[in-house]
């Protein structure tokens, strides 16, 4: 059966639903009391090698994805942009597989005056070689 480009097996890793507490907001009370957060993950790499190998050290291990995540939700900012970012940044920095990635963050139940299930912010990256 012929293939185009079998080099390049594209895959996509989705994590979702990572539940973390954590402290990000601009109110000083947010930074107090904390909140609910919830994060997807969606991560694109060339998976040939891991398809064939079978091994661990050959794809994107989202054991990793998950600490990373869990690390940077741990450190307080005031905007969701800004852990967002970090989050993209060190999965580019220590994946060297990952292509592209995009993460969703969501604080569930902000305090905006209302009754709001979850405010959301999705941002994309992708590795410039």
């Amino acid at each position: 059966m012929p293939f185009l480009n079998k080099n390049n097996t594209l895959g996509t890793i989705k994590i979702k639903n990572i539940r973390v507490y954590a402290y990000h907001g601009c109110l000083v009370e947010e930074g107090k009391i904390g909140s609910d957060y919830r994060i997807d993950l969606s991560v694109k790499a060339n998976l040939k090698k891991s398809a064939k190998t079978d091994e661990l050290n050959d794809t994107v291990d989202y054991v990793h994805l998950n600490k990373i995540v869990k690390e940077e939700m741990a450190i307080r900012t005031k905007l969701l942009e800004t852990v967002a970012d970090k989050i993209l940044d060190r999965i580019l920095l220590e994946i060297p597989l990952v292509d592209s990635l995009k993460v969703k963050v969501s604080k569930l139940n902000p305090p905006i005056g209302g009754n709001v299930e979850m405010v959301s912010i999705i941002m994309y990256r992708k590795r410039w070689n």
